[in-house]
């Protein structure tokens, strides 16, 4: 029987005690790894949606994919295992590394090694790699606020024990205590983040990795505060320092302060799109307005040619008609003398 989930808030009857896991053809299939899929297939079909609004095209898209899944699960996986050596090393113990179905990924390993990952990707593309990152940042914060409810199914990423209304219960054998429900403190969080950042990069965006330091800002910020809560939390050595509560202030800091001189230095924003032709399927409408615009110069040009042509004719045939003076023939003369 598994562990039992409560909410007062929603009354004494409603009670949750989702299995961890189903089966296909015997095989376990986990619900974290499924969550966690799906988090990245929503992220992934927002990045696709959105790819024209920041010049990108379909390759530039399933590149991203191609190189963006693996990199965030196996630095999300070494995140947790360095921060985590006990249960990864050791007699037998060092074969529990591939076992992901069962959980044990850390958010910001993922981000790290995405992150050096797409760097290489965008200059070997020769993308602006602020283009990249503010993309990547927007599906990001889609896939963090699905995937944390894995750790609901998985009873785990749990608070201290607390009071307040809205607490979450868990109930092992008679025993119940109640819970800061963080998963779900982070998912609120993230969601708010994804709503605020979607209008902004459509209206309000002025400069090529404006989003993504605005993502960093917003995510560190609230994970300082929600990782203080977790009981389970991946120390740095013995010295009772949380490494994600570290990572989140100092990468929040560091991107405030980029914002705050970006918005100081930046008179004028640069390109907010990708350099390069897009695919005519990613941008037609502003193919069309390119079209337009040269048709519009066309004839401006061949206007003002016709115009200038008329104007040279009418005083050809005007100088034709008017006869010479006296005083033009003695200027038209030729002269002798030293200067001829």
């Amino acid at each position: 029987m598994g562990v039992k989930i409560t909410f007062p808030l929603l009354g004494d009857g409603v009670a949750f005690n989702p299995p961890t896991y189903f089966t296909i053809f015997g095989r376990a299939i986990y619900w974290y790894a499924v969550i966690v899929t799906l988090g990245f297939v929503l992220a992934a079909l927002y990045v696709y949606y959105r790819r024209a609004d920041f010049g990108l095209t379909q390759d530039n898209i399933l590149d991203l994919f191609i190189v963006v899944l693996p990199s965030a699960l196996i630095g999300a996986r070494l995140y947790y295992v360095i921060f985590n050596p006990g249960e990864f090393f050791g007699p037998g113990k060092w074969l529990n590394i591939f076992h992901l179905r069962e959980g044990g990924l850390a958010v910001y390993g993922g981000i790290i090694l995405s992150a050096i990952t797409v760097f290489i990707y965008a200059r070997k593309k020769k993308i602006p790699l602020g283009v990249v990152f503010d993309v990547c940042a927007l599906g990001l914060v889609i896939g963090q606020c699905i995937g944390r409810w894995g750790n609901f199914i998985n009873r785990e990423a749990y608070g201290t024990e607390t009071l307040v209304p809205w607490r979450m219960g868990l109930t092992y054998g008679n025993t119940t205590i109640y819970v800061h429900p963080t998963f779900l403190y982070e998912s609120l969080w993230n969601a708010i983040g994804f709503v605020f950042l979607h209008f902004f990069s459509k209206k309000s965006r002025k400069y090529n990795g404006q989003i993504a330091l605005m993502y960093i800002a917003w995510y560190g910020l609230g994970r300082f505060f929600i990782e203080g809560l977790r009981t389970d939390s991946l120390f740095i050595g013995n010295t009772g320092i949380r490494a994600s509560q570290l990572v989140a202030i100092v990468s929040c800091i560091a991107a405030v302060a980029l914002l705050v001189r970006n918005h100081i230095v930046k008179k004028e924003s640069p390109a907010l799109t990708a350099a390069g032709p897009a695919d005519p399927s990613d941008a037609q409408d502003s193919d069309d307005i390119r079209e337009a615009n040269a048709a519009s110069e066309a004839e401006d040009t061949q206007y003002t040619e016709d115009t200038q042509h008329t104007e040279e004719t009418m005083r050809a045939e005007q100088n034709l008609e008017e006869p010479a003076s006296p005083q033009d023939s003695l200027l038209q003369a030729p002269q002798n003398g030293h200067h001829q």
